[in-house]
């Protein structure tokens, strides 16, 4: 291993801004709002301010499959949050989630409001309000809560751990990619043995386990979040390769990727999202400007 001036932690530890590479003007100690800003409200009983992160992208893409199997009820206006400029610190934003961490969703169909926050906890909502993508037996239904909780317990090793680390840190350090490139390596293949004899995570039925973890893990072996396909030789992974491109080709998954996603090609991007129709505005806008 490299050799690295050592480090001694203080007695009592202050942050430094100088360590916090492109994320230090968002990252704080403390909770709460830093300004006053109500959330923007549009006409659907759902509301979702988020952003297409992993985490965010599961949720649109359940909204997105609901609405595809004829959920009308889960139509939904879908509010841009940019984390990079602080929006997730709005006292709005805070108000539908203390931990101001995208995705939030409000549901105003319920009285009073009903604010759901974490993405697991979101899926799990959506799945129960609907009766749809989540298992009614009981043996499959465990399954997939297993696998979903999984997902919440295991991504951090991979977003917060080896992304940061390897794609985002402001000092590439040999121990800590090392040791989180370890730990994802073991994760994708729990994946691939498990998919190995499944279809999908929680057996023959495409569930909200699926959309949990595609967004995470699918996107790494695609080589769509942090560019490290080569890095992790994620072409050994078959299975997880034979169920993340399955997933990829739903056309609700076409869409959930592309709602409030602010980056990445301009196709790509639906910034926010009030109607169906959007995504044919989308495409006709991108024809006109190629014309």
């Amino acid at each position: 291993m490299t050799d690295s001036p050592s480090y001694v932690p203080p007695k009592i530890w202050t942050p430094n801004k100088e360590n916090g590479g492109q994320f230090a003007k968002i990252n704080r100690p403390v909770a709460g709002p830093t300004h006053d800003k109500a959330l923007e409200v549009g006409r659907h009983p759902l509301q979702l301010y988020s952003l297409a992160t992993p985490n965010g992208v599961k949720v649109t893409v359940m909204l997105e499959e609901l609405l595809a199997l004829g959920h009308n009820g889960a139509e939904y206006d879908a509010w841009l949050i940019n984390i990079g400029e602080g929006d997730q610190f709005s006292s709005g934003f805070v108000d539908a989630n203390p931990n101001s961490k995208i995705p939030a969703l409000v549901d105003r169909s319920t009285e009073p409001t009903t604010r759901v926050f974490e993405s697991g906890a979101i899926l799990l909502y959506l799945a129960e309000k609907f009766g749809a993508f989540l298992p009614t037996d009981r043996r499959t239904r465990t399954e997939c809560l297993s696998w979903l909780f999984w997902q919440m317990g295991s991504a951090p090793y991979l977003g917060g751990g080896f992304g940061h680390f390897y794609a985002y840190a402001p000092v590439k350090i040999e121990y800590c990619i090392d040791r989180f490139a370890m730990e994802v390596k073991r994760q994708l293949d729990v994946l691939d043995r498990r998919l190995a004899d499944n279809r999908y995570m929680a057996g023959d039925e495409y569930s909200i386990a699926d959309m949990a973890i595609w967004p995470w893990y699918g996107a790494l072996v695609a080589g769509l979040v942090y560019d490290a396909a080569e890095f992790l030789q994620a072409e050994s992974y078959t299975h997880v390769n034979r169920w993340t491109n399955e997933i990829a080709a739903r056309p609700a998954v076409k869409r959930g990727r592309m709602v409030n996603r602010s980056f990445g090609k301009p196709e790509s991007q639906l910034r926010e999202r009030h109607e169906a129709s959007d995504f044919e505005t989308r495409t006709q806008d991108k024809l006109e400007a190629a014309g």
